[in-house]
């Protein structure tokens, strides 16, 4: 077919079309990594090389399966493998050298595992999402069902970086927090920012806020394992409602301003129960729109269409921010909240921008 086209317009063709094979495969093969991380395919295999009977053996699976699992993981790079040419079943598999902290270890930045329950999601969702751009409705987040991979992605940053790196670049919220505080924490989550907060300050007291049940049970779950439950609580409760009562210390809201319907209402409650700092991290977008971007504004934008603006329009008179939360904007919506200002926070993070509001 690309005979009969311009040569221009046949480079293009056919770079798309590359294009999105790489992607359909990137999909595909991120697919078998969630099985090996669901069937602790990898955590076997990083106790020792195995061929596929051993490994079938040790995480209990079908040997054929496991053989084709291992070929095909090898085959695309994400496994050794010590004797190609050897009769199948004597063939020896393993894990690439660095690669346990991408696929195993879970307070690694670098484990990107759960990244493939969100494509998994969309198959449950995409029928609903269509149905969304057709009438301008919402995709409740529930049916997405994608809290505990999103706890996932959140937990090391805010267990390795949290109170070691970002609480320190505020202006006196270290001290604030060491001087036996009481904090509120807004679209907590599964609470891992919250129990570092308390695991990282033994004097401090979380009132961590959500509306999703499931997150705020696993939160609990989590914050008794973490021997913290006794100062951290966690409360079904939407941070929207002007009925919210307390006086906190600070109040922080991490990664969760641009998923709400009302994000004003959400600052005017946190101007209104606290006087003290008021710290925001959303994504690091771009100051403007700008076609042909870099491959994290391309993630931002994609999670945008399929999650995060569909999730932000359920309620009546939605902002319908979506995951791009700009500077400028986030500077409007303090403002109408009662804000004197808002400063972009000398924090470095590839994905995140960090802002504190004034009182």
């Amino acid at each position: 077919m690309t005979d009969t086209l311009p040569t221009s317009t046949a480079s293009s063709t056919e770079e798309l079309a590359g294009r999105l094979f790489e992607a359909g495969l990137g999909a595909f093969e991120l697919a078998t990594v969630l099985l090996g991380d669901r069937l602790g395919l990898y955590r076997a295999l990083a106790e020792r090389p195995s061929t596929a009977a051993e490994l079938a053996r040790t995480a209990d699976v079908d040997t054929r399966y496991a053989r084709e699992w291992c070929e095909q993981q090898a085959t695309a790079g994400l496994l050794t493998v010590d004797d190609p040419a050897a009769d199948p079943e004597q063939r020896r598999f393993g894990l690439v050298p660095g690669s346990e902290p991408v696929l195993i270890d879970l307070d690694s930045p670098a484990r990107l595992v759960p990244l493939a329950e969100f494509v998994e999601s969309l198959g449950r969702v995409l029928p609903a999402l269509t149905e969304a751009f057709r009438t301008g409705a919402g995709v409740p987040y529930s049916a997405y069902g994608v809290q505990h991979a999103q706890a996932a992605l959140s937990r090391p940053c805010f267990v390795g970086q949290l109170v070691q790196e970002w609480v320190p670049r505020v202006p006196g919220l270290d001290a604030r927090l060491a001087a036996d505080s009481t904090v509120a924490e807004f679209g907590c989550g599964e609470g891992w920012a919250a129990i570092a907060l308390a695991q990282g300050y033994p004097g401090v007291r979380v009132d961590a806020f959500d509306v999703d049940p499931p997150s705020i049970e696993a939160a609990r779950e989590h914050a008794v394992e973490a021997g913290v439950a006794d100062r951290v609580r966690f409360v079904v409760a939407d941070v929207e409602d002007p009925a919210l009562t307390g006086r906190y210390d600070a109040v922080f809201a991490f990664e969760m301003l641009h998923d709400l319907a009302h994000p004003v209402a959400a600052l005017r409650t946190a101007h209104r129960i606290t006087e003290g700092p008021v710290v925001i991290m959303d994504e690091r977008a771009d100051e403007a729109f700008s076609p042909g971007a870099d491959p994290m504004q391309r993630f931002l934008y994609a999670a945008s269409v399929l999650h995060c603006l569909p999730v932000g329009r359920c309620e009546p008179d939605s902002a319908a921010t979506g995951t791009v939360l700009r500077p400028d904007l986030l500077r409007r919506y303090a403002a109408e909240a009662g804000f004197a200002g808002v400063t972009v926070l000398p924090i470095e993070h590839e994905m995140f921008r960090f802002y504190l509001l004034e009182p």
